[in-house]
């Protein structure tokens, strides 16, 4: 299963879980935030690799300026920062 896949199924999970959502809030502040997500949702019985999370939002965005006929003509003017969105949607 994509990591993509994975993220969506713990969001809407830590959605119904308020102790889950609190727990992967918690990681923002943690010392190595990325890691301990990971570890979070892995005792939760959800595969998100560490690689895999950390690539999720360039990969995402380049992707996008690939799929118009060979390149995009514009840029994003940042990269999307998918774990703000995760947490934002699980507050």
């Amino acid at each position: 299963m994509s990591v993509q896949l994975e993220m969506m199924r713990l969001q809407e999970h830590a959605k119904r879980d308020r102790m889950l959502a609190d727990e992967l809030l918690a990681t923002r502040t943690s010392k190595d935030p990325y890691k301990d997500f990971c570890a979070v949702a892995a005792r939760h019985g959800f595969d998100i690799p560490l690689g895999e999370l950390a690539d999720m939002g360039s990969e995402f965005c380049e992707t996008m300026l690939r799929s118009q006929n060979g390149g995009g003509s514009y840029t994003f003017p940042q990269w999307y920062d998918f774990m703000e969105m995760f947490f934002d949607a699980i507050q």
